[in-house]
């Protein structure tokens, strides 16, 4: 069974209510951090709950030190899955917005703790959900605790200092999730230095998007992603971004172009600027 699989708002729609299933509401605004929260108790799909990108799906900030969305510890993390519902067999629905990232994030970590099977992100988030008429509720939840137990793979995982030295390696590919103007080092609206990481190649992650904001087909996102290989090893891909969560919206459309799950620097861009002996390229 793939690792990356979509859902459509109707098919979603008639599986509300059945057993098994767990739905998370991964809304989040970098702007307005109490955005998911506040837009969730004004309306979410029925059964779902919130799941907070900063407090859930992300560790502890250190300044200087990590990026700005470092990894939760696992135990934490696992105990959130279960408070949820989860247990090694439910079928986890992730929605956002629409373009999927922070979705996209809830179900990295899914991945990362060995949860592969049965896990699904909504296409085309709520604006699909929206555009197909079905509604939202402001009912509460109900907590039932689930029995989810996994373990972290290291192996899907890059250090600021493991990636630092493969630079240079000629079958890594080191692809970059954020916009072109950022990669290029010609805005950085977020973080203290502009630019990427030496040798990676711009693969904005809305350009795994249609013009609806649903995922291409996987045709579509293999030929872009065999271009961005270029002969190399997908198991030597990393991926990164800003702070490690768009990141995962191009190892999810890995996922579902048919390549096995890729690795992460879950520090990102964020991370590798706090020590000024990592290089720091920009243009093209």
């Amino acid at each position: 069974m793939p690792v990356a699989q979509l859902i459509s708002p109707h098919a979603l729609n008639e599986r509300l209510g059945q057993p098994g299933l767990v739905i998370l509401d991964c809304r989040f605004a970098l702007e307005d951090p109490e955005y998911g929260h506040s837009s969730y108790v004004e309306g979410h799909i029925a059964g779902a709950w919130f799941a907070d990108l900063e407090r859930d799906l992300s560790g502890p900030v250190t300044k200087g030190v990590t990026g700005r969305h470092p990894l939760p510890e696992a135990q934490a993390l696992l105990e959130r899955l279960r408070a949820w519902g989860i247990n090694q067999d439910s079928e986890v629905v992730l929605y956002d917005d629409g373009p999927g990232a922070f979705a996209a994030r809830a179900w990295w970590l899914l991945a990362w703790l060995g949860k592969r099977d049965g896990v699904f992100i909504l296409d085309g988030g709520l604006k699909a959900w929206h555009a197909a008429g079905f509604k939202l509720t402001t009912d509460e939840s109900v907590a039932v605790s689930g029995t989810f137990d996994g373990q972290p793979d290291d192996h899907l995982v890059l250090s600021a200092e493991q990636l630092q030295a493969r630079l240079g390696q000629p079958q890594l590919t080191l692809i970059d999730a954020r916009a072109k103007p950022r990669f290029r080092g010609e805005v950085e609206p977020i973080d203290p230095i502009a630019g990427h990481i030496p040798g990676a190649k711009c693969a904005a992650f809305n350009e795994n998007l249609d013009s609806t904001g649903r995922f291409l087909p996987a045709e579509q996102l293999k030929q872009r992603f065999t271009e961005l290989l270029h002969g190399r090893s997908p198991d030597e891909l990393v991926a990164y971004c800003g702070s490690g969560v768009t990141a995962c919206h191009n190892l999810f459309a890995l996922g579902l172009a048919g390549y096995p799950l890729g690795t992460l620097y879950a520090g990102s861009w964020s991370e590798w600027i706090n020590d000024p002996a990592r290089g720091v390229a920009t243009g093209e």
